[in-house]
């Protein structure tokens, strides 16, 4: 499968990898609709995260399931999906105790792109599927369902950091999908 990719710091590129392979709790899914991350560019050109050699990018977008593991109870093939940027494994004690963001380690429940590959290629791989997928709503597009993968949770996240009220008068600095 080809996937656009981070070769190393400061360089991008298509990159041929083997499909990966589905475990027992686990989804393959086909991305209908991505998007790019500052973080993506952060990670690229600065090495935010560390040295990545290869890695392929994305972690916001929606997509198709077209394989499920003999465990997954709420997925089938050719459900299409919203997928979250954060992929924790909901049993580890980071994420029952609230902090899913760093299941496994310091933002470890930040998989894609960071410890293992994105979703800009051809098929991605979800751990966890049934925690960490969530059908798309009828009549949902596409570009709707996209922005609900990172940006709006992260600009939500936000106002909350910020106790932002209703009624609340706030400047929102940068125009981008975040501060939307």
């Amino acid at each position: 499968m080809k996937g656009f990719a981070m070769l190393k710091i400061g360089e991008v590129g298509w990159i041929e990898k083997e499909r990966p392979a589905c475990g027992p709790m686990d989804a393959i899914c086909r991305p209908l609709a991505i998007a790019i991350c500052t973080s993506d560019v952060h990670t690229v050109w600065e090495g935010a995260v560390g040295d990545r050699h290869n890695m392929i990018l994305g972690h916001e977008g929606c997509a198709e399931v077209v394989e499920v593991g003999s465990m997954v109870k709420d997925f089938k093939p050719g459900d299409k999906v919203l997928v979250p940027a954060i992929t924790p494994d909901w049993n580890s004690l980071e994420a029952q105790a609230g902090y899913s963001m760093h299941s496994g380690g310091m933002l470890a429940g930040w998989k894609f792109s960071n410890f293992k590959d994105g979703l800009d290629s051809e098929f991605f791989h979800v751990n966890d599927a049934d925690g960490n997928l969530a059908h798309m709503p009828e009549g949902m597009t596409l570009e709707d369902a996209c922005m609900l993968s990172d940006m709006v949770p992260t600009g939500f996240h936000g106002v909350e950091l910020a106790d932002v009220q209703f009624g609340d008068t706030v400047l929102v600095i940068g125009i981008g999908p975040v501060g939307l």
